[in-house]
């Protein structure tokens, strides 16, 4: 039996208001309410509400052979419970199931594994907080922000007592090896990984409406028996949840598709699902992958230049990550809250200045015209809020010396 592993990525980044020069020091509130809130409820209207409510239904017509994996960034909660609580709670139905895993991430969907593995473990520390709280469920297995992947950040994720983590099958690594079995860290050898199958994947979240497409329409029973003809021990398929509803509309047949795939897989008798913990449990790894420079699962160089590949990028960067010991220090949620949602990954990848094959996916909600416009906006937000934790510093500094 072939084991099929289906993972979907949720988040929606908090989108800055435009913010201009002479807003700075003066208007201390960063955040586009009205932008945040329509595109929360569209894409609940269009995606999240009607893919969890097919699901559901999928997984009791199917008697617990069905199963999928999520992860949900922090921010993209924190959205639900302000816009959508019924999102939330429709989630909280999928995962009583006991047929949905929820891996741990980033709470920000940050690059804070590029940073310090100081920050990269707050930041996982703090989502799995917020998946016990939410949901009450402890993370077994990880997805780092982007499928973001060395053998030191893997080692970095074994750790923190994660036994299995999913990256890229990307080819300037996997070499002549198959993503489709389970492989081991070279970082950490006790963490199992899991490769996606960008191949199949990218079938589904890029390609399933493009006409142009030789393979076009692709149905269920075509894409089980490309499943079923794979080489290999496990399948994974990971994707953004957002490919349901939201880049591939209603209109283009794709529910339908995920409707009639279960039934479709689990006929044929060779093939059967798994969530990401099953399915690393279920096979030995059969080599160890290394990974000495870091991969992701964007473009076609699945490196990290969508998000540090110029100058615009690695200065917001690095004078974000400057502020850290200063915030750190105030020890105050409202200080701690703006951080984090200043690390999200999104605003580094609206300052990209290089030609995406997946651009047109990912910047579906590029709030901006360009990439020095995005930089621009996003430095002027960090210069105010770096004056405002240095007066926070200063008056934190006063009150000690009055204290003595």
């Amino acid at each position: 039996m072939k084991t099929i592993c289906l993972y979907f990525q949720v988040h929606q980044p908090w989108r800055l208001k435009t913010y201009r020069f002479f807003n700075i020091g003066k208007d201390h509130n960063y955040l586009d309410d009205l932008t945040n809130r329509a595109i929360m409820q569209k894409i609940a209207r269009e995606c999240y509400l009607p893919m969890n409510a097919l699901l559901l239904k999928l997984i009791k017509e199917q008697k617990g052979a069905f199963r999928v994996s999520f992860s949900l960034t922090g921010t993209v909660v924190e959205q639900f419970k302000a816009y959508a609580p019924e999102v939330l709670d429709s989630f909280r139905e999928l995962v009583k199931t006991g047929c949905v895993e929820l891996l741990g991430e980033t709470y920000s969907h940050s690059l804070a594994a590029l940073s310090s593995k100081e920050d990269f473990a707050e930041q996982v520390k703090a989502h799995s907080a917020m998946l016990k709280k939410e949901f009450g469920v402890k993370p077994k297995a990880f997805r780092n922000t982007e499928l973001i992947y060395s053998d030191e950040i893997g080692a970095m994720v074994g750790e923190l007592g994660f036994k299995t983590m999913l990256a890229e099958g990307a080819k300037h690594v996997m070499g002549w090896k198959s993503p489709n079995f389970v492989y081991a860290g070279a970082g950490d050898q006790s963490l199992r990984l899991l490769l996606r199958n960008y191949k199949l994947s990218d079938d589904i979240a890029f390609r399933f409406s493009n006409q142009g497409w030789e393979e076009y329409p692709l149905t269920a029973d075509k894409y089980a028996s490309w499943l079923g003809e794979q080489d290999g021990e496990v399948v994974n398929l990971f994707m953004d949840y957002e490919t349901f509803g939201e880049h591939q509309k209603a209109s283009t047949g794709i529910f339908d598709f995920v409707k009639a795939l279960p039934k479709a897989i689990l006929e044929r008798g060779d093939l059967k699902f798994a969530t990401v913990s099953e399915a690393a449990s279920a096979h030995q790894p059969v080599a160890v992958i290394h990974c000495p420079h870091v991969m992701s699962w964007a473009d076609e160089e699945r490196d990290v230049t969508a998000w540090l590949g110029n100058d615009l990028q690695n200065e917001a960067f690095g004078k974000l990550y400057e502020m850290k010991d200063k915030v750190k220090s105030l020890k105050n949620d409202d200080y701690n809250y703006v951080w984090n949602f200043l690390q999200t990954s999104d605003h580094f990848y609206y300052m990209a200045t290089k030609w995406l094959s997946d651009g047109d996916v990912h910047s579906y909600f590029n709030p901006y015209g360009s990439s020095y416009e995005a930089f621009i906006n996003f430095m002027n937000v960090l210069s105010d809020f770096q004056i405002e934790v240095e007066n926070a510093l200063t008056v934190k500094k006063t009150a000690k010396r009055c204290k003595k």
